[in-house]
């Protein structure tokens, strides 16, 4: 049988109908690689007074130190104007700041001028948000990312794997799961929907595709990959590990400071400074998303230089150890992701269920209410100044 086209696979934005545009902070300091360092800002924030606090604040249109606003959905943040505020930082939570970086942010509302509190509110231990990388011509990188934590990534869509918390009502096209599975003669789940979709999107120029097939044991085989390439994405399982002999260690010490980044290709050896990471496969090194280096970038959040006297430039003046774990274990899930990137493009779909194919069934295309948040609302969200918001 012939292999599909991308025009004729159906698109992410039809599976996964429901979307939301990634959050807008509006200002860098509440977002940072060290959960005591955002502390310190928001300290720092509160013992300031009048223009001194308004300065360190860096206010927008959307949000000044007036600006009334409710607590996040499932978070614990004071909701009293910022310009009268005081106490304690509200609790930094994980997030995934770029592709592959993850931060911390000071979950608080009236620090961000767009929060996406749709999804805040699916945000849960069994939620998988699917991010919609920018396709960029030639580059190599994943067109999908994947994580368990809220993610910030601009510019695209933020997919939620599930519409309502505790893993309930998957975001798939109404019918979708019923049809595949009646096709290939099994019985699926929504991870495994997901898990075909990352091993098999391909640029589309109207979107990101999705080959779907009705060949069970392609279909498993797809499956099996995409869901290694959702363990290393979501980094939530063991630690992944490379075969001994090729596992990065610290060869050298890493400076207080280090201020470049280098890479030696023929020895696949990481330079900080002087000192160096290896064995660090080129794979590794060279990995991109959207067209900028992974690595390149994880190093220069951490390291670029910041304008003194904001509250950005209130951070670790030493390198801590807990960077250097998670830089080896970046440059491992990198490698990792890398071997599998031979066996995506040799994944040729065939049997194909099309665009079309799902139209005739009644699958596609979708109502307008699936593209729309589901309703969650079960419980009192805490507005500005202490009022309870309206449900």
């Amino acid at each position: 049988m012939p292999s599909v086209t991308h025009d004729d696979a159906p698109l992410l934005a039809d599976l996964m109908p429901w979307s939301v545009a990634p959050p807008r902070l509006g200002r860098g300091w509440p977002t940072g690689p060290d959960p005591a360092s955002l502390k310190a800002r928001w300290d720092a924030l509160m013992k300031a007074e009048g223009p001194d606090r308004e300065a360190l604040f860096e206010p927008t249109r959307s949000r000044t130190l007036r600006s009334a606003v409710g607590q996040l959905p499932g978070r614990s943040g004071g909701t009293e104007k910022l310009v009268r505020a005081t106490g304690p930082c509200p609790e930094p939570v994980r997030v995934l700041h770029a592709p592959f970086d993850e931060q911390w942010l000071i979950a608080d509302h009236r620090l961000i001028d767009a929060a996406r509190p749709e999804l805040w509110r699916v945000a849960d231990e069994q939620q998988i948000f699917v991010v919609e990388a920018t396709a960029v011509p030639d580059a190599t990188g994943p067109l999908l990312l994947a994580t368990s934590l809220l993610p910030l990534l601009r510019p695209g869509r933020i997919r939620p794997l599930y519409r309502r918390p505790g893993g309930e009502e998957p975001n798939l096209a109404p019918g979708l799961l019923e049809h595949l599975g009646t096709r290939l003669g099994r019985s699926l789940t929504p991870v495994d929907v997901l898990a075909w979709a990352l091993a098999t999107v391909r640029y589309a120029p109207a979107g990101h595709a999705v080959p779907l097939t009705q060949e069970p044991e392609l279909w498993s085989q797809g499956v099996e990959l995409g869901h290694g390439l959702l363990r290393l994405l979501r980094r939530n399982g063991d630690r992944p590990k490379l075969p001994g002999g090729r596992r990065p260690y610290v060869r050298a010490p890493l400076p207080a400071r280090p201020l470049t980044l280098h890479y030696d290709r023929e020895e696949e050896t990481l330079h900080l400074d002087e000192g160096r990471i290896s064995p660090v496969p080129p794979e590794a090194w060279d990995f991109e998303v959207s067209g900028a280096r992974v690595l390149e970038q994880w190093f220069a959040a951490r390291t670029a230089e910041v304008e003194p006297g904001t509250l950005s430039a209130i951070r670790p003046t030493t390198w801590p150890q807990t960077w250097t774990s998670e830089l080896l274990e970046l440059i491992t899930v990198l490698a990792l992701l890398a071997e599998l990137r031979p066996q995506q493009e040799e994944l040729t779909v065939t049997a194909p269920i099309t665009a079309a194919d799902l139209k005739k069934a009644g699958v596609l295309p979708v109502q307008d209410a699936a593209r729309r948040p589901a309703s969650v609302l079960d419980h009192h969200e805490e507005g500005p100044e202490g009022q309870f918001a309206l449900l």
